[in-house]
């Protein structure tokens, strides 16, 4: 066996890196069950946490936290009707009317099993997969980093497909803010209007918490209710039967393939994936016409599909250095903050860490599993929490985070100007994740095309004169009109 992957495995199973990874997992299961907090908002809230600690323990907290958050959305789908994450819609069309038929605890079973057996088989995928692309994505040239960064780009038609010319200027802003500081090639202050503090430019993490966590507090902070009340009659047994488990089989193998597989495609994310396979496991049902009304296959498809993105969405994070959906976006830039640039070099100079973790990411769902069926009843009581404590206490959180970043008090003042932003956005109805995946690779896709122009003297024609170059962006076009493709089924499933 290779050596890395044993030194990778040694570092998975320190007591520390175990311990941060549960951690992670129940606060993920908590934020994913909130309605409203999304599970970026989570990690955003969590991270300056991580600056304190090694990486390999960092890390592990935040896979925790983003396959915990995964499961914990189903929580209040099933239960409320309410999905705690965009992922868990699909599970709350027949997970609700389970549990209003008494059978909370089934469906909830149901949905914890087959979000384990997703995220296994991603991890499979993740591990199979993740060193072959890096080892081929050793051969690539600056002109194939832009068509592949490029690639990454078209994330944004998958966000704007509803309106390309709100997302198109949410994407354009992001370049822009991009450009603040020095010229990563020349060298040179740009746009700095004479303010130091402004000079190593906007960081990526402060801007992420203003433009994620104050509109959602914003939002929910004056809100004096209470998030529901949750009979816990209703949980009753919650380990599936056997019986359960023959009828869901297929409908669990089905998602987790489908979810693996869209996982790494730049912008298809939880959604999308958990609705595809609903309706595929609708399809080769035998009983189609109880979908809806409250079966076990649909909750069991959709939950394997969401939870599988996650180990899908790490593949193009960890060998090519572009986020697979917004949660990995975050991650890239906490790998940054210590030192780690996610790409092809990982698994090169720094491979027993890539493998650590890969192994992580399989902890994570051990322990996903474990705590989400040991501490259900006790977890679902957070959904009792009024949102009028919970929130203003996440605000602090997000002061003190801004500011430990680089311990700099201007940094309070950006993130503040990017709530703002954030705010002005969501009044206008315009996508955040454009902005986002501008913030995170607008300086890579500069640097790359400056550089590789710089190299050709001006000739464009390098981009289309390299085999991987040119097939990079004819994935570009055609993740574009795959995009818009899947946006309208998408649609179509929903109504």
């Amino acid at each position: 066996m290779n050596p890395e992957i044993l030194i990778g495995l040694n570092q998975s199973i320190g007591l520390m890196v175990l311990l941060s990874t549960s951690i992670g997992v129940l606060i993920g299961l908590i934020v994913g069950m909130i309605p409203g907090l999304t599970i970026s908002t989570g990690i955003i809230v969590f991270l300056p946490i991580t600056f304190v600690l090694p990486p390999d323990v960092s890390i592990a907290l935040l896979l925790g936290l983003y396959v915990g958050g995964m499961t914990g959305g189903s929580f209040s789908a099933v239960l409320l009707n309410i999905p705690g994450t965009p992922s868990a819609s699909a599970t709350a069309i027949d997970g609700y009317p389970m549990a209003s038929s008494g059978n909370a605890g089934r469906a909830l079973g149901i949905a914890i099993t087959a979000s384990f057996i997703g995220g296994i088989v991603s991890f499979l995928f993740l591990f199979l997969v993740a060193p072959i692309l890096a080892e081929f994505a050793l051969n690539f040239r600056t002109e194939d980093m832009f068509s592949i960064i490029l690639f990454g780009m078209t994330i944004i038609c998958s966000f704007s497909a509803g309106s390309l010319i709100k997302g198109l200027l949410s994407a354009a802003i992001g370049l822009a803010i991009v450009t603040i500081g020095q010229d990563p090639v020349m060298g040179t202050q740009r746009f700095t209007f004479g303010e130091v503090n402004l000079m190593a430019g906007v960081h990526f993490l402060t801007a992420l918490i203003g433009l994620f966590a104050i509109p959602q507090l914003i939002s929910h902070i004056s809100d004096q209710t209470k998030l529901g009340a949750v009979t816990q009659s209703k949980i009753k047994s919650i380990l599936p039967n056997v019986s359960d488990l023959k009828i869901v089989k297929t409908p669990i193998i089905l998602g987790s393939m489908i979810g693996s597989f869209l996982g790494t495609l730049p912008g298809a994310g939880g959604p999308i994936a958990a609705f595809i396979s609903y309706d595929y496991a609708k399809k080769i049902s035998k009983r189609p016409e109880r979908f809806g009304s409250g079966t076990i296959e649909g909750v069991a498809a959709p939950e394997s599909a969401n939870n599988a993105v996650t180990g899908g969405a790490l593949i193009p994070m960890m060998t090519l250095g572009i986020p697979g959906d917004p949660v990995t976006a975050i991650l890239i830039g906490a790998l940054i903050v210590h030192g780690l640039a996610p790409g092809p070099l990982m698994f090169l100079e720094r491979a027993d860490f890539a493998y650590g973790v890969i192994f992580s990411f399989f902890w994570a769902n051990i322990f996903n599993f474990l705590i989400a069926l040991l501490s259900l009843r006790i977890l679902v009581k957070v959904l009792d929490t009024p949102r009028s404590i919970l929130m203003p206490s996440l605000a602090v959180l997000c002061v003190v985070g801004s500011f430990a970043l680089r311990n700099n008090f201007f940094d309070v003042y950006i993130m503040l100007f990017f709530g703002l932003i954030g705010i002005s956005m969501k009044w206008l109805d315009m996508p955040v994740v454009p902005l986002l995946l501008a913030l995170v690779l607008g300086g890579q896709l500069e640097e790359n095309l400056r550089v590789a122009l710089t190299g050709s003297q001006g000739d464009i024609s390098i981009f289309f004169t390299s085999p991987i170059s040119l097939s990079f962006i004819i994935l570009s076009i055609f993740s574009v009109v795959w995009s818009f493709r899947s946006n309208r089924k998408y649609k179509q499933i929903i109504n």
